[in-house]
């Protein structure tokens, strides 16, 4: 598999993000990405006529959603292994992805060098989960009897309340996280989701309360 090409299918919704992965794997000669897609049913459409190795898939999209389109390759026996690329990473996105065929789960923030890996071990057929979300998939199934994971904060989500506590800018905790703002945004908003705040104030506070930043 190393030595030759491996096809790409990118399904999201957002041309930018689109764009940018089509460019990203347009500078390795080893990647082709065969077409894009804004929606789930779209997806399933173009993996069938274009038969990559890999489809990238987004999750939550207007257009149909990733759970339902990896389910449906699935059942169609489609030969494409499925990568998800998502910001999410909730047990309630996760597990229903995993449960439905997706062959990995990556998340957004991924370095550049880890995507490529993960591509390709995929396109192998070898299961690929981003640390964050093997860490904690590990820990609910050593520890039934504990809260449920989409109450408690990812690693990632702690590092960023910790620079929040600190009164850092979302800007800076990008660039100290090598990160984009939007995906700081992104984490935030799972925060005080998962905390039941609104603001970044009540965030540092309930996460003292609760023993999360000690």
């Amino acid at each position: 598999m190393a030595d030759r090409t491996i096809t790409l299918l990118i399904v999201d919704d957002h041309p930018v993000v689109r764009d940018g992965l089509r460019g990203m794997f347009a500078s390795d000669p080893g990647f082709d990405v065969l077409g894009e897609a804004a929606g789930g049913a779209e997806g399933v459409e173009l993996a069938r006529r274009l038969d990559p190795d890999v489809v990238l898939m987004d999750l939550r999209m207007p257009a149909g959603g990733g759970v339902e389109a990896i389910a449906e390759l699935t059942r169609r026996g489609a030969r494409a292994r499925v990568l998800v690329l998502t910001t999410y990473d909730t047990d309630s996105d996760t597990i229903p992805a995993i449960e439905a065929g997706a062959t990995g789960y990556l998340l957004k923030d991924a370095p550049r060098d880890e995507l490529f890996t993960a591509v390709r071990a995929a396109a192998e057929g070898r299961t690929v989960l981003s640390p964050a979300v093997a860490s904690r998939l590990v820990g609910a199934v050593r520890n039934p009897g504990a809260p449920p994971a989409a109450d408690t904060l990812s690693a990632r989500e702690r590092e960023v309340l910790a620079l929040v506590a600190k009164g850092t800018a979302n800007r800076e905790i990008a660039r100290e996280l090598f990160i984009s703002e939007a995906t700081v945004k992104t984490h935030l908003t799972h925060v005080y989701r998962k905390l039941g705040v609104n603001d970044r104030a009540a965030a540092v506070a309930a996460a003292y309360d609760r023993g999360i930043l000690g």
